[in-house]
């Protein structure tokens, strides 16, 4: 059997050294391959327009443009590719825009770049890697809305219920379960590409740009037991 192809990763962050320590985690994994590594904004959109990568890296205290803005733009020119965000910012702000603007995965940058090789295959299997704090933020907000809806709320209606397809409904529910998107192909006997469709059709039905909301927005709509 051929040996798989490395995962290719892009990045961008503005501080030398803080670029350089990435550049070495990422060299070092024999399963990533460095593929691109920026100081700017401009020089990653310039960059990644023209070249598919597998997964991005973004700090979002950049130079010339907000990282944000550069992961909703890399989003629109590579839906398939998985985007983190590398930041010094936890606030909850930056934190949900982050998500909205498409990135999967968010962490700190708190002296544990040693893990990043380990975040970063998470995040291409299908995970949503989460600094400690952020994935506490996120917990809260959303156990704060679930508490707000009323208990009497009507069931959602068999149009929205209808929404999902059968393969996207059964590839929903594998990934509440915690199976990977890989796990999830191998169950279904289908291409990992196939099963990452399934998962951008699922976000665009229900209006969410990352694993963690698409479960809990499918279990708020009674989607999902």
């Amino acid at each position: 059997m051929p040996s798989q192809a490395p995962i290719s990763v892009a990045l961008v962050e503005d501080d030398p050294g803080m670029r350089a320590r990435f550049e070495r985690v990422i060299g070092a994994e024999p399963s990533l391959r460095l593929a691109f590594s920026a100081s700017t904004g401009a020089q990653l959109l310039d960059w990644f327009s023209k070249n598919a990568v597998d997964v991005l890296l973004v700090d979002l205290g950049l130079p010339d443009c907000s990282g944000l803005e550069v992961i909703r733009r890399c989003r629109s020119l590579q839906p398939a590719c998985s985007m983190m965000v590398l930041t010094i910012f936890g606030d909850e702000v930056n934190m949900l825009s982050a998500f909205e603007s498409g990135a999967g995965g968010y962490l700190l940058k708190d002296g544990t770049e040693a893990d990043l090789a380990a975040h970063v295959l998470s995040l291409h299997a299908g995970g949503s890697p989460m600094s400690p704090i952020i994935a506490r933020q996120l917990l809260v907000r959303w156990q704060t809305r679930s508490a707000a809806v009323p208990e009497d709320e009507p069931p959602v209606d068999a149009t929205t219920r209808d929404a999902l397809s059968p393969r996207e409904s059964e590839v929903l529910g594998l990934v509440a379960r915690g199976f990977t998107y890989a796990e999830a192909a191998e169950r279904m006997g289908v291409l990992l590409s196939t099963v990452q469709t399934h998962v951008r059709n699922i976000y665009g039905k229900l209006d969410v740009h990352n694993k963690a909301e698409a479960v809990f927005e499918a279990r708020q709509l009674g989607l999902l037991r």
